[in-house]
């Protein structure tokens, strides 16, 4: 099939069914029958490949029962396909008899439709949306590789459909951190908010080329880790790296926050953490006990820079991405955190990425923290990447691409402090400048001209929240100094 013209196809088709409203459904629908699809091409490698293999899914739910049209005239369609999918699909696949000793690659797909929906009321438009996915041939390696580029591109539009944007991070931006990271056989990597699995797609194609025998490439199969709450980019996940060729996929939907970080061993820990942890966000109450109280944030991001910390092996590293507020927040939560960054990890280098990176999801400035877990932080350098000339901002039709990291990359290996039009672009701190002097500010380098940046009205509103938090905490500081001063004087 024309794989280039799959998507339009798709989407000419749903758009005259009256279910599908919006490009959000629109992808939820396309995704979990892509699943179907990849799963049932990869249970027919497994048929082949084990003895007695039995599927999960019954017979009669089996993509290939169902959904291919032999032309005989038979296949389900109109009425009939919509009740079967309905009625019965849906309902078995989401009650599949799962237990602690089911297969990994066995109890994704129950967990994969706990919460999936079909919208489309259309039971011929479903039929045709059916045909186009069938026509697929995953079984022909050129084709099945077109069509993982073809999913990057699904994934890509969940920027522009709706608040989906959240669980995407730019292929660009996950693609450094993988090279500069620089992953090893024998390593294993985690994200505990891996969305649609965009750093571990780009940590196995890194990693891919340090691969030799037979034993790397089982070290390779089995070295990613992935946690995510929602249960839409978790589909989208699991299909994923089933097309990576991941046989069992270590994806699990759960929240990585429900659990106390003073309970982790060794065990739980992991050599390497590429993550973009949401922001913006808060939790509820409850969640906030399983941290120390001192790191009891009620900011996402601040709590998963904490789960970060705890999960970190000994000598292993870390890239992270994180909002503006981080980095020059004052609140008591996070200057613990940290204080803790600075005091029992090398928090080496902070790169300040360009606000419309994320566009049209959020214009939000962001940051990539790298930091280790060799030694304490004795220095940290601040980088600011600039937008590439020609680019007033990035967005979905000039969306930043990995050469735009080109400078850092020369910097990175031949470090030096640099300053553009009286504005440091690139400078070195000691960890007493970032704590004694400047109060565990981490704003460096930063971006000149900030007021003329425009901002989505919840991007705003946001920003100043934190600028407030912050701006309260500093007060409450100098207040709490005062008072001691006082309180001394008068003895």
């Amino acid at each position: 099939m024309s794989i280039s013209n799959f998507v339009k196809r798709i989407r000419d088709i749903m758009r005259n069914d009256s279910g599908i409203n919006g490009d959000a459904q629109r992808i939820e629908q396309i995704a979990w029958m892509l699943f179907l699809k990849v799963y049932d091409a990869k249970e027919q490698d497994w048929d082949m490949e084990e003895d007695d293999y039995q599927s999960i899914i019954p017979e009669d739910c089996r993509w290939n029962c169902w959904a291919v049209d032999d032309k005989s005239g038979n296949a389900m369609t109109g009425d009939t396909l919509l009740n079967f999918v309905n009625n019965t699909l849906f309902p078995t696949l989401k009650e599949l008899k799962v237990t602690p000793d089911t297969p990994i690659k066995k109890s994704i797909v129950k967990t994969t439709f706990e919460d999936a929906n079909n919208y489309m009321k259309d039971g011929v438009l479903l039929r045709q949306v059916t045909n186009v996915i069938d026509e697929l041939d995953l079984s022909d390696y050129e084709e099945s590789h077109a069509f993982g580029e073809i999913y990057e591109s699904i994934l890509r539009e969940l920027q522009s459909a709706g608040s989906s944007g959240e669980f995407y991070t730019p292929r660009a931006v996950t693609e450094f951190m993988a090279k500069i990271i620089q992953p090893k056989i024998g390593e294993r990597m985690a994200d505990f908010a891996c969305g649609t699995g965009g750093f571990i797609t780009s940590w196995l194609k890194e990693l891919s080329t340090r691969i030799q025998t037979t034993d790397d490439q089982a070290e390779y199969d089995n070295s990613i880790y992935g946690v995510e709450k929602k249960q839409f980019p978790y589909m989208l996940c699991i299909t994923n790296m089933l097309l990576h060729g991941l046989d069992i996929p270590k994806i699990y939907h759960d929240n990585s926050l429900l659990r106390n970080v003073l309970d982790y061993t060794e065990e739980d820990q992991f050599d390497v953490i590429l993550m973009n942890p949401p922001y913006g966000g808060s939790e509820k109450a409850d969640v906030k006990k399983h941290f120390p109280s001192d790191l009891a944030s009620s900011e996402t991001a601040d709590l998963f820079m904490s789960v970060i910390m705890y999960r970190l092996k000994k000598n292993g590293r870390a890239a992270v991405i994180l909002p503006d507020g981080f980095l020059f927040g004052t609140d008591n939560a996070k200057v613990s955190i940290k204080k803790k960054l600075l005091s029992e990890f090398n928090l080496h280098t902070i790169i300040r990425m360009p606000g419309s990176v994320f566009s049209p999801y959020t214009s939000i400035t962001t940051n990539i923290l790298f930091f280790d877990r060799t030694k304490t932080t004795t220095e940290t350098w601040f980088y600011r990447l600039d937008k590439p000339e020609g680019y007033k901002n990035f967005s979905k039709t000039k969306p930043m691409k990995l050469e735009h990291f080109a400078p850092v990359v020369d910097w990175w290996v031949n470090r030096q402090e640099l300053s553009v039009d009286g504005f440091d672009k690139a400078k070195k701190y000691t960890v007493q400048q970032l704590s004694e002097e400047l109060g565990y500010n981490l704003d460096q380098c930063g971006y000149p001209n900030k007021e003329e940046e425009v901002l989505d009205p919840m991007d705003l509103i946001l920003r100043y929240e934190e600028q407030r938090a912050s701006l309260n905490a500093e007060i409450d500081r100098v207040l709490a100094d005062i008072t001691a001063i006082l309180g001394g004087a008068k003895q």
